[in-house]
């Protein structure tokens, strides 16, 4: 049935080309290299901040907030927010930072929380489905048109953003009235629960969900392959939701809705905890009272959503020789306060204590772009840099095109391979660092050399014509290090022990070394036709006739030879004297 499920999804919906957004840094932050599109109406907007502003105004007072503007449409403004700031992903969000940054209000925003009284219990079973759910409860609202579009919108750009599509993260919005506490999230065999999703009038179980209703086409590869799938239910045993998927029309928010429910799961807590505390403090800016909700493991106890304050140092010095300014201790105070924190100086820093609702504070380097945004960018003075600097490629990447250069001209052809190689490789390495949470069997581990690489080249063209002579110069890792590797490789029915030989020798002689050459048992090549290369007393490499048993293993049915040397003792005029490859691959710590 699983596969019938996955057959049944659209084939630009499959796991493999569902896309997965590339990654930026942006303010010391790790977010999506893509920006989201926020409708702001400009009256909904006015009457959350509390002030009258001229449309032209608020435009001009949200970019400098750094916001990209799109336009303006029947008094709906449009703007760019990268996907460092969910927060502002809605009207209420920007209205909130849009008071600070105008100094109408200043530090903290005050929220009124009260005590939990609601259980949310996690069962275990659900640990290798989607383990992680947290819930939180907002009373007293006025569910109005305005805010229905706002907390939909708000909700898809977290699940498009945070969420990657709600792989990671998936919420779900309940009216709590029509339900009864306390509520688990458990997983269940598909076809044993049955309950009437929304936009369909008919009970279906979960199997049929996926096949049958569009959020289950569309968001089916996120658990059919699960033996058990992660619903939601209240203690009569009604269906809330059935996460990532869709939730239950019992609960679908109306007009009439007064007070909701809350429940986010994924499979990053951090993450979802950080999503819950952006809807309710989005849905308290519009009058909601919060309420906390106690989330039960089996092992421990949460009460959410969690808004306590995040602790943050900056130094002002540090942060005026970021940006260029010569802001006093105060002048940072006040500039944090309207970007929403509370501060104090205590000398030349300062103690910030940041709303749990900003998921992008990382570092004092965060702190300092919020200095930036809030002493205004457009104070900046125009002009040109003071210094001038004029790059140079690094010694260590010259050294390398010499080397490209060198094997070019001996009649060979670059190749440039994957560092994730598969741990199944019949070559004989040193042994290799693994990948915890690989993607599959040919990505489990870190290449430890080149020369696996270079046979799956020839076994993937070996029915072209031959001789076939590749190259590659890149970096292996050894331990927790890298080490930069040339490595080459022939291919012809009259490949030979000698043409490795005069191939090194070569290339020792063209970068001015002289090494010599020892005979060595190497269990990669052929006995008596494998030798190492020694520089300075010390082995730097191999080269010689590649064992049958390897051009077997590859299928490979002409002679192969085949030779690897560390770059950096190429380089050195002599082992242990001055280290000449600073560059990457000279055993640099992995990055």
């Amino acid at each position: 049935m699983v596969a019938e499920i996955l057959g049944a999804i659209p084939s630009d919906r499959t796991p493999e080309s569902h896309p997965i957004p590339r990654y930026c840094i942006n303010g010391g932050v790790i977010s999506a290299s893509t920006v989201t599109n926020v409708d702001v109406p400009y009256e909904d907007l006015i009457d959350l901040l509390g002030k009258r502003l001229s449309l032209e105004e608020c435009v001009d007072r949200i970019t400098f907030m750094g916001a990209g503007p799109e336009g303006v449409q029947d008094g709906t403004m449009t703007f760019d927010i990268f996907p460092n700031r969910p927060d502002l992903y809605s009207v209420e969000g920007i209205a909130r930072g849009l008071r600070g940054f105008l100094g109408l209000e200043l530090g903290l925003p005050r929220y009124s929380v009260g005590s939990a009284t609601t259980d949310f219990i996690v069962n275990p079973n659900v640990a290798d489905v989607r383990p992680f759910a947290l819930g939180g409860i907002v009373r007293g609202l006025d569910l109005d048109t305005a805010l229905l579009r706002s907390l939909v919108d708000l909700q898809e750009k977290l699940h498009l953003t945070v969420g990657r599509k709600r792989r990671k993260v998936a919420i779900g919005i309940h009216d709590l009235d029509r339900v009864t506490a306390p509520f688990t999230y458990k997983a269940v065999l598909p076809p044993e629960v049955r309950f009437t999703p929304l936009g369909l009038a008919e009970e279906m179980d979960l199997l049929d969900i996926l096949v049958k209703h569009e959020k289950g086409r569309e968001y089916a590869h996120l658990v059919a392959s699960q033996p058990v799938f992660p619903i939601i239910t209240d203690a009569k045993g009604n269906v809330l939701s059935f996460p990532p998927i869709i939730n239950g029309v019992l609960t679908q928010l109306t007009p009439d809705t007064r007070n909701v429910f809350i429940d986010v799961t994924g499979t990053e807590l951090e993450a979802v905890g950080g999503c819950l505390t952006i809807i309710a403090t989005s849905l308290a800016e519009r009058g909601g009272k919060i309420e906390l909700v106690r989330t039960k493991y089996h092992d421990r106890t949460i009460e959410t959503p969690d808004l306590t304050p995040r602790p943050h140092t900056l130094d002002v010095r540090r942060a005026n020789d970021l940006l260029g300014l010569s802001l006093k201790p105060n002048e940072a105070v006040e500039f944090l306060q309207r970007m929403r924190h509370d501060a104090r100086a205590e000398g030349d820093v300062i103690m910030a204590s940041s709303p749990a609702y900003r998921l992008d504070l990382l570092h004092e380097v965060d702190l300092s772009e919020d200095l930036a945004i809030a002493s205004g960018y457009d104070r900046y003075p125009r002009g040109l840099p003071q210094g001038m600097t004029i790059g140079a490629p690094l010694a260590a990447n010259e050294f390398g095109e010499t080397l490209r250069t060198l094997l070019i001209g001996y009649g060979y052809q670059e190749v440039m391979s994957l560092t994730i190689a598969s741990a199944k490789e019949p070559v004989q390495t040193p042994p290799r660092v693994e990948v915890l949470n690989p993607l599959g069997e040919e990505f489990t581990t870190l290449r430890s050399s080149l020369l696996p690489a270079l046979l799956n080249i020839f076994r993937l063209n070996k029915h072209r014509e031959l001789p076939q002579r590749v190259f590659e110069t890149a970096d292996v890792v050894l331990g927790a290090k890298n080490v930069r590797r040339i490595a080459a490789a022939a291919m012809h029915h009259k490949a030979a022990f000698t043409e490795a030989k005069s191939l090194v020798l070569s290339l020792l002689r063209d970068v001015g070394q002289s090494g010599e050459v020892t005979a060595v048992d190497d269990a990669n090549f052929i006995p008596g036709r494998a030798a190492s290369v020694l520089l300075h007393g010390r082995d730097v490499g191999r080269f010689g006739e590649v064992h049958p048993r390897i051009l077997e293993a590859y299928t490979l049915v002409q002679p192969v030879v085949a030779f690897e040397l560390d770059v950096a003792p190429l380089r050195s005029s002599r082992l242990g004297g001055e280290k000449v490859f600073p560059g990457s691959g000279d055993g640099e710590p992995l990055r």
